[in-house]
């Protein structure tokens, strides 16, 4: 199979969607890989170590979806590339089809077949491809939140650790699975107040063991909620309904009452966001202020970390892109459950439910559309 690797265009997005290695990778199995010029760059990856790989370095993003059957992107396809795309290409990214009308439109009236990483899904429930860069953004988060509670940066002017005789920030963060659980960690590494809200007590006991009591958990009522969020300091949304638009549990009065100066970083917005006030905000312009809160709300937070990011995602994504290419999509799913999961769009139908019910889509079964490849009492056995 051509497989092609287009250079990032989404606003200061260095990562690109395979490394080197894994490009050797692919071109061993005797795929043709197609590298844009420059693809790498921000990851600090040069086209001759992909060239040293056995990768073709092309011109531009025309010549790689021109000839690549499966392209393989960090970001979803932005609209200066929707008229590179058409029927044939097999997608391979984070799409988040379920905050994105347009695009999902667009892949729908193109046939394109949209594979979305966030929604390829284990028999347990896991996200393999989502969960590197949600730990990436998970440790960012805190990160972020010290830095614009900085008085200079527009902040309350602290410390997120306190110093000796003075209180640290209280950090709210809505959510304990990867994103937040990464940011309790390292939030109660720089000696904040950490109180962690979800429904699941399983994953709340989780934190609670591993951080050996030294933050505070709560299950996630509207009431719990609000009280926590009007006492923060740093609020961080790490909310996620896998393929769905994220659940809203901070509403515009909440935040209004919220101290001037303190800080929202919603990790969740690249699903809408799970608070109220969020709205999508980039590394060139991360923040704003509603009701004197400061809002960062970049959809792209691992991008600001490429080369480690880069290298996170290539490690899980990699064995299903060898799977794609190898057997071709409609064997690949046959093969593997998990990434039936990810598969949002094909020939011109929605075939993600969570996606279709955001935008009043028809919603049809993969299996329907490829009854041929889930004939077979071997299919769906995970990889």
């Amino acid at each position: 199979m051509i497989v092609g690797v287009p250079r990032e265009i989404l606003d200061q997005e260095y990562r690109v969607a395979v490394t080197p290695q894994g490009a050797h990778e692919l071109v061993v199995e005797g795929h043709k890989v197609l590298v844009e010029k420059n693809a790498g760059e921000g990851s600090s990856i040069s086209d001759g170590d992909y060239e040293a790989a056995g990768a073709l370095i092309v011109p531009g993003a025309e010549d790689v979806f021109s000839e690549a059957e499966l392209i393989l992107k960090v970001k979803e396809p932005q609209p200066s590339e929707f008229p590179l795309l058409g029927e044939g290409h097999i997608v391979f990214t984070f799409f988040h089809l379920a905050a994105h009308r347009e695009l999902t439109e667009e892949l729908v009236k193109r046939r394109v077949t949209a594979v979305a990483y966030e929604t390829v899904e284990r028999p347990d429930g896991s996200l393999p491809l989502l969960a590197p860069m949600s730990e990436v953004a998970g440790r960012m988060a805190p990160q972020v939140g010290a830095h614009y509670l900085e008085k200079m940066n527009g902040g309350r002017g602290m410390l997120l650790g306190g110093a000796s005789g003075v209180p640290p920030a209280n950090v709210v963060i809505l959510g304990a699975g990867i994103v937040g659980a990464h940011s309790a960690i390292l939030a109660t590494g720089m000696n904040a107040h950490v109180i962690v809200l979800d429904k699941s007590l399983e994953k709340l006991r989780y934190l609670e063991h591993i951080l050996h009591g030294r933050i505070t958990t709560l299950v996630s009522n509207k009431l719990s909620v609000k009280e926590m969020v009007l006492d923060a300091d740093l609020v961080i949304g790490a909310v996620l309904i896998p393929g769905a638009l994220t659940p809203v549990l901070v509403d515009d009065a909440t935040v209004s009452g919220m101290r001037s100066g303190s800080v929202v970083v919603d990790i969740s917005v690249d699903q809408g966001g799970c608070i109220t006030t969020s709205r999508m905000t980039t590394h060139s312009d991360p923040i704003y202020l509603e009701h004197d809160v400061l809002h960062y709300c970049v959809g792209n937070i691992p991008g600001a970390v490429p080369r480690t990011s880069t290298f996170a995602l290539t490690n899980v994504t990699l064995p299903y892109a060898l799977e794609i290419a190898e057997y071709g999509l409609k064997k690949a799913v046959g093969r593997n459950a998990s990434l039936a999961k990810g598969v949002n769009v094909i020939e011109g139908r929605v075939t993600s439910r969570p996606v279709a019910e955001a935008h009043g889509l028809e919603y049809e079964p993969l299996d329907h559309i490829l009854p041929i490849g889930f004939a077979s009492g071997q299919l769906f056995g995970d990889e």
